[in-house]
């Protein structure tokens, strides 16, 4: 859901890409995008794209051709990673779980040792299963051997810590739509001194204009242009961002976690089991099994007719078996659980008959 202030914010009058009042918005965004990622990195901005802009982008400017890229595979937007890691001519290798299972640190020490990889990636919210990897149990061996880390945090910024100084996290990006409470179209992204100094000693050209992390940091530090940048989506970003910073990171992660609790009650409530094991749980994307005998589609086409809620179905191997229930932003309350609970079991018990 969009705040309701952001949805005011964007009725702005729109200015031009180089005007100085689009600037001075865009520094004012930076700083908070830095506390939302856990990071004082200078480089911390937002790519004009969906997050999966903001995925091409960390994986076209610091994986180069020829070099080893390692994925934690445990889900769908996992492999999505290893895609455009092959589409720039690394050389893949994979760690893989079933999709909702995490990566122990045991495991990912013996990968990273093992490969010795330049670069590893990780999905810390992975969308598609509701599974929360720890970043540290990746991180720490990464670090052992030098290579970067790059953490998809589509799902995790603005709902969950990222906290990307502290757990050593090199590239993050992240999107404008889920814990931003934005609409999408804006994809966050932050690179640490380790990873630009890498870039900048890179031995290859950018296949990407349009991503290079290099360019886009001369528009947004030295003014020149680059492209034609949305003032209304920027718009949206800095007064999401102002939401947050008001209600503080603390207290939005707090909430989130409260309501995905409730939820989780409510869900075991109708006889329903969550994907993920207890502990490794999304609080703000919730992934629940379909039960024996309906028609996950039959139940989504019935919460949206009857109740106007959307909810989504699984992707790739978990198609037709969980449901993926949104739990963002203004979402994230009480009322909101009890309404979305009650029409649940309403389409349920429709589905099932």
């Amino acid at each position: 859901m969009v705040d309701p202030r952001v949805y005011d914010a964007m009725t702005k009058s729109v200015v031009g890409c180089m005007d100085p009042f689009f600037f001075e918005m865009l520094d004012q965004i930076r700083p908070m995008l830095r506390r939302a990622f856990g990071t004082q990195n200078e480089i911390t901005l937002a790519v004009s794209g969906t997050g999966s802009a903001g995925m091409e982008t960390a994986v076209a400017n610091f994986v180069e051709p020829g070099s080893k890229f390692g994925v934690f595979a445990n889900g769908f937007f996992a492999e999505r990673l290893a895609e455009m890691g092959r589409r720039q001519g690394a050389v893949v290798v994979r760690l893989e779980k079933p999709w909702g299972e995490v990566f122990s640190e045991e495991e990912a020490a013996g990968f990273v040792r093992g490969e010795k990889p330049d670069v590893v990636a990780f999905v810390h919210a992975e969308t598609s299963t509701g599974a929360l990897q720890d970043p540290h149990a990746i991180t720490r061996a990464a670090r052992e051997t030098g290579a970067l880390v790059i953490a998809d945090t589509v799902t995790s910024l603005g709902a969950i810590p990222v906290a990307m100084d502290e757990t050593g996290i090199d590239i993050a990006y992240s999107c404008s739509q889920k814990g931003l409470s934005c609409p999408p179209g804006l994809a966050p992204l932050s690179a640490s001194p380790r990873a630009m100094e890498r870039l900048q000693a890179r031995k290859s050209p950018m296949h990407e204009w349009y991503l290079d992390l290099r360019l886009l940091a001369e528009y947004y530090d030295g003014r020149k242009y680059h492209h034609t940048a949305s003032a209304s989506l920027f718009y949206a970003l800095h007064e999401g961002l102002r939401v947050i910073d008001e209600e503080g990171l603390g207290n939005r992660f707090d909430r989130h976690w409260r309501s995905h609790r409730a939820l989780v009650k409510g869900i075991e409530g109708l006889g329903l089991c969550m994907h993920v094991a207890e502990g490794h749980r999304i609080p703000n994307v919730n992934v629940v099994r379909v039960p024996d005998g309906v028609s996950d589609i039959e139940v989504r086409k019935h919460l949206r007719d009857k109740y106007g809620i959307d909810i989504l179905g699984g992707l790739g191997v978990l198609a037709g078996k969980v449901f993926r229930i949104g739990l963002m932003g203004p979402l994230a309350n009480d009322d909101c659980v009890r309404m979305f609970l009650d029409a649940f079991g309403d389409a349920l018990r429709a589905a099932s008959q």
